[in-house]
């Protein structure tokens, strides 16, 4: 048996002695928060030294995105297309009930009473209007703003030109994006 190692008699020795326990015991402790927690994410790398802090933006702000089709659109904090409906003729919202559930409006949490004018957001064309029960929806260019349960990712707009052609994306320059995407 010459020049060939022996074999530890445990293979774990090794392993355990150069911290590979620990370092597994903390991915393994990592992975289970980021699938239990939303949100964590930002934590646990901010926790593991992976650079500076991400900010997180609160859902209610307005932000600038694009939409392949649409050129720059109007999003919340999390990126997702906000779209107006076209009953609402820039005054308080008409959508409630079963439309609301379908289209989330985008509401301030309570004890906020203003919108956040995120990055290539007009901060003169956010504003407020009031719905039902005290909450109070987020407005762009006096049109009350919405989201659509069917984008299921930042960037998409499913919702552009949708029941016969009363929703549409918002525009960041305060017009309403009514082309229909390719």
């Amino acid at each position: 048996m010459t020049g060939q190692r022996a074999l530890p008699t445990r293979p774990w020795t090794r392993f355990r002695r150069r911290g590979g326990a620990r370092r597994l015991g903390r991915a393994l402790v990592a992975a289970l928060l980021l699938t239990l927690l939303p949100g964590a994410a930002c934590v646990c790398l901010a926790a593991c030294g992976a650079g500076r802090p991400a900010a997180v933006s609160p859902t209610y702000e307005v932000r600038s995105g694009f939409v392949r089709g649409l050129g720059k659109i109007v999003t919340d904090g999390r990126g997702f297309t906000l779209y107006i409906y076209v009953p609402d003729h820039r005054g308080p919202s008409v959508c409630t009930g079963v439309c609301a559930s379908q289209w989330p409006p985008l509401v301030l949490p309570p004890g906020v009473r203003t919108p956040v004018a995120g990055p290539g957001i007009n901060p003169a064309l956010l504003g407020t209007t009031p719905r039902a029960g005290g909450v109070v929806q987020v407005t762009y260019n006096r049109w009350p703003l919405y989201l659509w349960q069917g984008d299921l990712a930042p960037g998409q707009a499913t919702g552009q030109a949708e029941a016969m052609g009363l929703w549409y994306a918002m525009s960041v320059n305060g017009s309403v994006d009514r082309q229909p995407l390719p």
